[in-house]
């Protein structure tokens, strides 16, 4: 085991943890993940990212309604070919919403899961919040 350094939102360094080298049963997480808040996004929820790391599937991101969760807890998203839940279960109107910001930002997601974006406050920045719906 090796220690990660994980870093927040903000790009400050938060908490060090123990993480395994060698391989994970597959979608367990061994890579860092950064949290995005509902103030960022614009979305009623959590939204994790992260680079590829040792995944061997395609371009995802994880949901939840808290950022300090489990990871049985969270709901998994794949973003290509369409997005659609691969993993747990999200209310229609959340998925439509994760839809729209996607849609939004779907190259820097790609470009930050593939290591073409290489510091995550750059993806951070990149990000940009869906508006939300007029009353």
């Amino acid at each position: 085991m090796r220690t990660k350094v994980v870093t927040s939102t903000t790009g400050e360094k938060v908490s060090a943890r123990p993480c395994r080298t060698d391989p994970e049963p597959e979608g367990q997480a061994t890579y860092e993940m950064a949290n995005l808040r509902p103030e960022r996004t614009g979305l009623p929820f959590v939204v994790f990212i992260s680079q590829r790391g040792g995944a061997r599937q395609d371009v995802r991101v994880k949901v939840a309604r808290a950022p300090r969760v489990r990871p049985s807890e969270m709901v998994t998203i794949a973003l290509r070919p369409s997005v659609r839940v691969v993993r747990g279960r999200l209310d229609p109107h959340d998925l439509a919403l994760l839809r729209q910001w996607i849609d939004l930002n779907e190259q820097v997601l790609i470009d930050y899961w593939n290591g073409v974006i290489g510091y995550t406050e750059d993806a951070l920045s990149a990000l940009r919040p869906i508006q939300p719906a007029p009353e």
